[in-house]
């Protein structure tokens, strides 16, 4: 453990999901692998499309909508419709298919394996104070074992913008009823977790878990208030 900056009390704190409480490259891997394999088999006009011939369709949204961005459940969905209705679907059909599409999505999306440490340490900080989860992605905590833990979840889109941006950070201080500084973020990104939540005025704790150098890292902007490379460490500073 690395401290950086004078460490406040601490009343709550906030967690980012993917690759923070679990290894979120390996669920990834296996959703598109899923939902391109149900979409080959939705329309066999579809059989021989590729991972980057479904993407194409979401060139043109964030084109258009640079704001789309920050709901990329929404991005994916409209992507779907729009590639549905390129082949002549009603607009009906394509929104059908879209949900279809998404559900089968959102159920491999889900399919996380969450480690026994993640829901040791969440556990015994649940006991002593309310957590919030602070999202960027579509992961659902309820699906996976992990929203018994959380007060509230927060999703980037329907909750505000995405991190670094200040919404879900203020969002969760104002459900909290809490100051910002008495509030400590966990997070494994330098720019959205650490420098979002610092930027807002909320206390950062940046968690390594890959033996990276906060000093030689390029996306280092921001120092964290403290470092950690391991969850457990967090139940040292309560």
């Amino acid at each position: 453990m690395h401290f950086y900056r004078t460490l406040m009390p601490i009343a709550a704190m906030t967690f980012d999901l993917d690759d923070t409480l679990y290894d979120n490259v390996p669920v990834m891997d296996k959703t598109e692998q899923e939902t391109l394999a149900f979409i080959r088999q939705y329309d066999q006009r579809f059989n021989h499309f590729t991972e980057q011939d479904v993407n194409a369709y979401k060139t043109p949204l964030i084109e258009k909508d640079p704001d789309i961005f920050h709901d990329i459940t929404q991005w994916r969905w409209l992507a779907a419709r729009n590639m549905l209705l390129d082949y002549n679907y009603s607009e009906a059909k394509a929104q059908q298919g879209a949900d279809e599409i998404m559900a089968h999505f959102a159920y491999w999306r889900s399919r996380i394996m969450v480690p026994n440490n993640t829901h040791q340490v969440l556990s015994e900080l649940a006991q002593k104070m309310p957590l919030v989860a602070i999202t960027n992605g579509n992961a659902n905590p309820l699906s996976c074992g992990l929203g018994q833990y959380f007060s509230y979840i927060l999703k980037a889109g329907p909750d505000g913008r995405s991190k670094p941006y200040p919404d879900m950070f203020d969002k969760a201080a104002s459900l909290l009823n809490l100051p910002h500084q008495k509030i400590l973020h966990v997070g494994d990104h330098l720019v959205t977790d650490v420098e979002g939540a610092v930027r807002s005025g909320l206390q950062a704790c940046w968690i390594n878990l890959d033996n990276r150098s906060l000093f030689q890292d390029g996306e280092t902007r921001v120092m964290p208030h403290v470092e950690i490379t391991d969850l457990s460490k967090l139940t040292e500073l309560i």
